[in-house]
């Protein structure tokens, strides 16, 4: 078993509920792990699934239908704290920040 230390800006409680759940689910499913620990992959990085990037993408895969997070956390929460991160996209996306402000008097 292998557990990575969520980041400190994580909810602690978010962070306990899925490490449960998800640990709960390949034991009720009778998953193996495919991969062996990260040690080993530190010379073969081509067995490494990479995440996502950006927030948009991380928030599209999790929200997706079928997804592991609607099957462990429920639709009900998905859908609202998929929604949060939503909103936070579009208002990055809408926000004009200080190197865009720079760049345009530059060229002004």
């Amino acid at each position: 078993m292998e557990i990575r230390v969520p980041g400190a800006d994580m909810n602690p409680y978010f962070a306990l509920s899925a490490i449960f759940l998800l640990g709960f689910r390949g034991i009720e499913k009778q998953m193996s792990i495919p991969v062996p620990p990260v040690k080993d992959l530190m010379n073969d990085k081509s067995r490494v699934t990479k995440l996502a990037t950006n927030l948009e993408t991380a928030t599209s895969l999790f929200m997706r239908e079928g997804s592991v997070a609607r099957e462990v956390f429920g639709n009900e929460f998905v859908d609202h704290f998929g929604g949060t991160r939503e909103h936070e996209v579009n208002a990055w996306n809408a926000a004009v920040t200080n190197w865009e402000v720079e760049r345009y008097l530059e060229l002004v």
